[in-house]
């Protein structure tokens, strides 16, 4: 019988600041620049762009 297995999506377990902070530190110690922006991409998914973009008082449509 073959293994089953699902996705594991990070953004799901980012839920309060500690383990965002935590993650966050983890990427920045260990890695390169891909890694830190995969991280910083969870963190977004898992707050949600349009919270983040209210928090620092930017609009969450990029610049051109």
């Amino acid at each position: 019988m073959p293994l089953e297995t699902t996705r594991w999506d990070p953004a799901e377990h980012l839920d309060n600041e500690e383990a965002i902070a935590a993650y966050i530190e983890a990427a920045l110690e260990d890695t390169g620049p891909a890694l830190v922006a995969a991280v910083l991409a969870d963190v977004a998914r898992a707050r949600g762009m349009s919270e983040i973009a209210r928090e620092i008082g930017r609009s969450r449509a990029p610049r051109r």
